[in-house]
């Protein structure tokens, strides 16, 4: 007899490296190029745990031939995208398996980079460096088990590791003093940050949220976010990472009626002065030049920033 229970449980296949190349008639050729996570979830799965009794167990590695199945079979416009892709299987995998509740399919990818030679595109030949890493997750589940009639889907995405400096515009000044506090007031300094950005879509069927331009929405919150942190003048005004940040998520929140809400992660990647004064050199405040890199520790600054009407922030 079992004395403890499940509280949750979901199981699957991750780091499913698939590559889907687009082939078009004019010689013209597109790439995706995804690591795929795929979980399931239902109550029927809890005897494989309990029992050791895995007869309604679909095998990590059919889910694993699943997505190079889709991958192969599905129109190119619903895979080059990877929203698109991570809610037809995840729909895939709820429809077909009637012991199956939920899916959840994380899609990652660090696109590559079509290469020009003068200012022209070339049809076939891509280049990768120094990209930030795009993600989407989606979640299929059905809302009248065992029924494969009648889901919700709920789609989150976002990228990471997109690195950022710039090397004036940015303060941190009157701030709280106290005798623990030994940082000066920094009127002028250089910013650097490795952005985490993740936005949430409004929950909507899975026919609408297809609809969606994902990519128009990930360039966006891509561009805000550059535009923001080197030229928005109220980021200037008041020169935080705080103040940045906010900016950085509102402007999403205007430009994409699709988007419900938008978090942040900024880590303060420090760059300090280096005192020269032993030297007889000046290289502080407004004479510094030369910045020594600091690893650790960092400042942290996060935020889920939403519209007024939800009542969150």
């Amino acid at each position: 007899m079992e004395t403890s229970i499940i509280k949750s449980q979901a199981y699957g296949k991750d780091r499913v490296r698939v590559v889907r190349v687009v082939r078009h008639a004019d010689g013209w050729q597109e790439i995706a190029d995804y690591w795929v996570c795929c979980l399931l979830s239902g109550a029927q799965f809890e005897s494989s745990y309990t029992k050791g009794d895995n007869k309604l167990v679909v095998a990590t590695d059919s889910q694993k031939n699943t997505v190079y199945y889709l991958a192969k079979t599905l129109p190119a416009e619903k895979v080059m995208v990877p929203e698109v892709f991570a809610t037809e299987v995840a729909s895939f995998m709820v429809k077909k398996y009637a012991h199956v509740t939920s899916c959840q399919v994380k899609v990652t990818t660090k696109p590559w980079e079509r290469m020009k030679f003068e200012n022209k595109a070339h049809a076939h030949s891509f280049y990768r460096e120094g990209k930030e890493t795009r993600w989407t997750e989606a979640v299929v589940t059905k809302t009248n088990p065992p029924s494969a009639v009648g889901l919700t889907t709920v789609i989150n995405s976002g990228f990471y590791d997109l690195e950022v400096l710039k090397t004036t515009n940015s303060s941190f000044v009157d701030f709280w003093r106290d005798e623990l506090a030994t940082l000066p007031d920094m009127p002028d300094r250089m910013l650097s940050t490795k952005v985490l950005c993740q936005w949430k879509y409004l929950p909507q069927t899975l026919e609408s949220l297809q609809a969606v331009d994902f990519n128009s929405v990930y360039a966006g919150a891509k561009r805000n976010t550059l535009d923001a942190f080197a030229n928005d003048p109220r980021a200037w005004v008041h020169a935080s990472v705080q103040t940045t940040l906010y900016i950085m998520a509102d402007r999403i929140l205007n430009d994409f009626a699709d988007v419900d809400d938008v978090y942040y992660a900024l880590p303060n990647i420090h760059y300090f002065p280096f005192d020269l004064s032993k030297f007889g050199l000046k290289n502080l405040q407004s004479d510094a030049e030369v910045y020594m890199p600091i690893a650790d520790p960092s400042g942290f600054i996060t935020a889920t920033i939403s519209r007024p009407s939800k009542g969150k922030f």
